[in-house]
């Protein structure tokens, strides 16, 4: 796996950009807009760190970590985590999230969550591979933004 590497994006790549919105159309079946806009904020966001994975120059994954500080400790959360289709099978979705766990440890985070739904039976049996616990919750959600219901 030496061809392939990871990096955490600090300046706006118009390629990079691309591959971000190709990737969120292999994560989702929902319409996402993601702006170069979008991206130049969460490049510049230091609570959302985005990492690519690359095969030589070409994104072929990404995952970011959301972190956040709370009375009861640090907290981060993966999101969107995706590796090309063409790409899949390979390991490539654990390299990305052995990164993350190795990112929030460096920050000293204290607990690192994510979700997946049950029916990725591949992204579930890595994450319960790496050491994740599934945690008996309900998880709500509320759109806020254009779309949401007022």
């Amino acid at each position: 796996m030496e061809k392939y590497t990871i990096i955490t994006p600090t300046t706006f790549v118009a390629a990079h950009h691309q591959a971000i919105v190709r990737l969120l159309s292999q994560l989702t079946t929902r319409s996402i807009s993601y702006t170069e806009d979008d991206y130049r904020s969460q490049l510049a966001s230091p609570h959302s760190p985005l990492f690519l994975l690359l095969d030589t120059d070409i994104v072929i994954g990404m995952l970011t970590v959301g972190t956040y500080l709370s009375p009861t400790g640090s907290k981060a959360w993966i999101e969107d985590v995706v590796v090309d289709d063409a790409y899949r099978g390979q390991g490539l979705g654990r390299m990305l999230v052995e990164h993350a766990i190795a990112y929030c440890k460096e920050q000293g985070i204290d607990t690192l969550m994510l979700t997946s739904n049950p029916k990725r039976i591949a992204a579930n049996a890595l994450y319960q591979s790496l050491h994740f616990e599934r945690k008996e919750t309900n998880v709500y959600k509320m759109k806020m933004g254009a779309d949401s219901i007022r």
